[in-house]
């Protein structure tokens, strides 16, 4: 459910709208000491909710997707 965005490119809400999926984007800084990471998820599915789903299916040993997506 994690998607990576190419160094320099920065995740949009809208990409992740009524999704499970949680976008990743970086960026480092001109004097390569520093990286700033951005994420973003629709909350309203993959809060504590969906995560909780996804756990119980992980312990249940069902597939990780199943009832998210």
């Amino acid at each position: 459910f994690v998607r990576i965005y190419p160094t320099g490119s920065q995740p949009e809400i809208k990409n992740v709208v009524h999704t499970n999926f949680c976008d990743l984007g970086l960026a480092v800084s001109p004097d390569k000491k520093m990286v700033v990471v951005t994420s973003a998820i629709d909350n309203l599915v993959k809060g504590a909710a969906g995560q909780a789903v996804q756990n119980m299916n992980i312990l249940c040993g069902f597939d990780e997707t199943e009832g998210l997506i």
